[in-house]
């Protein structure tokens, strides 16, 4: 398999974890599901650049291959758990987020300053705030009957992926001074 094929993979992945969460409240197994799924997802991430880079499989559209999916990835994944919250709109904005957090690091890599992947709230993060989040808001629906867990999960990552954000552009903004 190619790893443009493995990255392909990780996006029904995603898609279905996004719409597990928008229907869990209903069902609420389904959270269980969504975060099985993102680690699904995250897998295909971890062997695509295995096989590429490892495998030395790699060609000259794979960093489409590795870019694309993740932003198409990672919007369904926070907007659905955004529904699941019950708060569509915060899950858009942690989208959004996080779509910036990710130009902004290849901005910085089309400006000569490398791939800045520091965060506090960087993919990675974000995958595990929500993979935790899901489980934690089955818990407390069945212990408590509510949901706030997937609202404070979708705050600390829009947040969060605000000042991972705002430290990116710090950072470019301070090796942009040190070579003028």
């Amino acid at each position: 398999m190619t790893p443009n094929a493995i990255s392909a993979i990780g996006m029904p992945f995603a898609a279905l974890a996004g719409l597990a969460f928008a229907f869990a409240p209903e069902r609420l197994w389904l959270f269980l599901l969504g975060a099985l799924l993102v680690q699904l997802r995250l897998l295909c991430n971890l062997f695509d650049g295995m096989v590429a880079v490892e495998g030395g499989r790699g060609g000259p559209t794979g960093v489409l291959f590795n870019e694309i999916p993740d932003r198409f990835e990672d919007s369904v994944i926070l907007i659905g758990f955004g529904y699941g919250a019950g708060l569509p709109e915060l899950g858009f904005v942690a989208a959004i987020l996080a779509v910036f957090t990710a130009y902004l690091r290849a901005m910085g890599a089309s400006l000569g300053q490398g791939q800045d992947f520091a965060g506090p709230m960087a993919k990675p993060q974000r995958m595990a705030a929500v993979t935790i989040g899901a489980v934690l808001a089955l818990l407390e629906a069945l212990v408590f009957g509510s949901l706030w867990s997937p609202i404070i999960v979708l705050w600390v990552v829009a947040l969060g992926a605000a000042w991972t954000a705002a430290a990116r552009i710090s950072r470019m903004a301070a090796r942009l001074k040190a070579g003028s």
